[in-house]
């Protein structure tokens, strides 16, 4: 009876630990956003490359950043982001974003721009 509870005990711990139960939950923190300036110049001014990634482990969607209107002198990929209204932009057209998976996007402008992710939607 003894052995039984011991392999009992040993097995609901492992079901808890596969099952995520002790495992840290996923947030928006885990989306993050790295930018460089790439070295061109349109009109002017220089470009940056943005690259915006899913390192948490969990798929979250609908990912909305601060963009402030996304101001840019070359062409933004829509597909990559695109502005929601004169402050939110959404990723990826709010489609998911896989565990590792990025998205990036060019834009020329005079300085740097903040991206900070405002929400997500969490996929468990």
């Amino acid at each position: 009876m003894a052995a039984f509870l011991k392999l009992f005990s040993a097995l609901t711990v492992l079901s808890i630990i596969l099952n995520k139960g002790w495992a840290a939950p996923c947030s928006k923190s885990d989306i993050t956003v790295q930018q460089v300036k790439t070295g061109g110049i349109i009109e002017g001014k220089p470009e940056y490359k943005v690259l915006v990634s899913n390192n948490g482990k969990c798929i979250q969607s609908k990912v909305i950043m601060r963009c402030y209107g996304l101001s840019s002198v070359e062409t933004v990929d829509p597909r990559a982001i695109r502005p929601l209204d004169e402050e939110r932009c959404i990723v990826h057209s709010g489609r998911p974003l896989g565990r590792g998976a990025s998205i990036a996007f060019k834009y020329a402008w005079m300085t740097p721009q903040d991206f900070p992710v405002i929400s997500s939607q969490i996929h468990n």
